[in-house]
């Protein structure tokens, strides 16, 4: 599923393509889409994405002097929310990829074509929407005030849960998912069923680097000193980042490298897979949580952990394969799913095997001889049924007579 640092790359993408294309016509949704349709055409228009955690949203804006058609006087914002594969991709439009499920397409000859491309259609947009109000703050751009809703809100419900099933939860750490929260607590060596409170109560409302710098009491403290100071204050929030820390900086890792597999123009994601420590790791445990996600870790699991919970074993990552299916996690969990099947193959073939076996050293059985029924037991025909019943009544007579 793409996670935060997915759908800001997914925004740049689309500054970077779009940058001075104009688009012109109506926005074209596909017939197998349950989504809305885009109620916006315009001769003329330009489109810009910006992301907030786990949201894309993207400004058709029409440009001025163009011929307007219906709904395309004004800015119109679509809210995309990616689900388990979405990603935008830039193509000629005889080129358009077979799940292309919303289409933008520019004014110039030959056309080429904006898609969002969603392979198992559990992505979403929102036609004029907005940042939906459950989420919380961006854990990558809005950190300081991402830092003070969780920290503000420890007393809700949702930090009684597990710290991993916490980390999920988009209200207070939007942006982060999967594979994230399994490299955060791996960093901190925290183990991923503990109690959420219990990790985050006693961390600070504010980080060390962003506390006001104070003068030495001495009376004598210079320029130098603050540096001295500030700088200690940073090099140790750099030391010994606590978890929200972590929730900033480890995304925005991501980024820098490009990602864990939906830019649609990257098919080597070698340098993503070389980065990850924890998620799908060889020599990890795994746990499915209380939702059914795996959660990745080492060592023990925490007092919380589902007692009936399955692990499933790491495999080796696939890489990216052709047609769009650029989903990494998506081709891990059908090797997953594949090599399970097999497994059980395998096992039913052996106990029937055995079993065979196990025939073969007692013997062949010999056949049960059938039972030859006596004449006097077989079934009468009809015929004779009668005459025993003549018989009988002449009996009888003849008893009433001698009587």
């Amino acid at each position: 599923m793409p996670e935060g640092p997915e759908l800001h790359m997914a925004s740049q993408f689309v500054n970077r393509v779009c940058g001075g294309v104009v688009f012109s016509g109506a926005v074209e949704k596909s017939e197998v889409s349950k989504n809305p349709e885009v109620p916006f055409a315009c001769a003329a228009y330009r489109i810009s994405a910006i992301s907030r955690g786990k949201e894309v949203r993207l400004t058709l804006t029409p440009i001025k002097d163009e011929g307007a058609e219906v709904g395309g006087g004004k800015p119109m914002d679509i809210v995309f929310r990616f689900g388990m594969s979405g990603f935008f991709r830039y193509t000629a439009q005889d080129e358009l990829p077979k799940h292309a499920h919303l289409r933008f397409y520019t004014k110039e000859k030959p056309r080429k074509v904006l898609s969002f491309v969603d392979i198992r259609r559990f992505g979403s947009w929102e036609p004029n929407g907005t940042w939906q109000v459950e989420r919380g703050p961006c854990v990558m751009f809005e950190y300081q005030s991402f830092r003070d809703n969780v920290l503000s809100n420890l007393s809700d419900r949702a930090f009684d849960k597990p710290i991993c099933e916490a980390l999920l939860n988009q209200k207070y750490f939007n942006g982060i998912g999967n594979y994230l929260r399994a490299e955060i607590l791996y960093r901190l060596k925290i183990p991923p069923f503990v109690k959420a409170r219990t990790v985050l109560e006693g961390l600070l409302p504010r980080d060390y680097a962003e506390l006001d710098v104070k003068p030495v009491k001495t009376g004598c403290a210079s320029p130098q000193s603050s540096e001295i100071s500030l700088s200690k204050k940073v090099k140790l929030k750099k030391e010994s980042p606590d978890l929200l820390n972590l929730c900033h900086t480890v995304p925005l890792e991501v980024i820098q490298i490009g990602g864990k597999g939906y830019d649609p123009e990257k098919a080597d994601y070698s340098d993503f897979e070389a980065w990850l420590q924890c998620y799908y790791v060889s020599g990890m445990k795994s746990l499915r949580d209380h939702n059914g996600r795996t959660m990745w870790f080492q060592g023990d699991p925490g007092p919380m952990a589902p007692k009936a919970s399955k692990s499933p074993k790491a495999k080796k990552r696939a890489k990216k394969t052709g047609d769009g299916e650029n989903d990494a996690q998506v081709v891990r969990e059908k090797e997953l799913a594949k090599k399970v099947k097999e497994e059980k193959e395998s096992k039913r073939k052996q106990r029937m095997k055995k079993g065979k076996g196990v025939q073969s050293d007692r013997g062949t059985p010999s056949p049960v001889p059938k039972r030859k029924m006596s004449q006097s037991r077989k079934t009468p025909t009809a015929g004779q049924a009668v005459s025993k019943k003549r018989s009988r009544k002449s009996s009888r007579a003849s008893a009433k007579q001698t009587s």
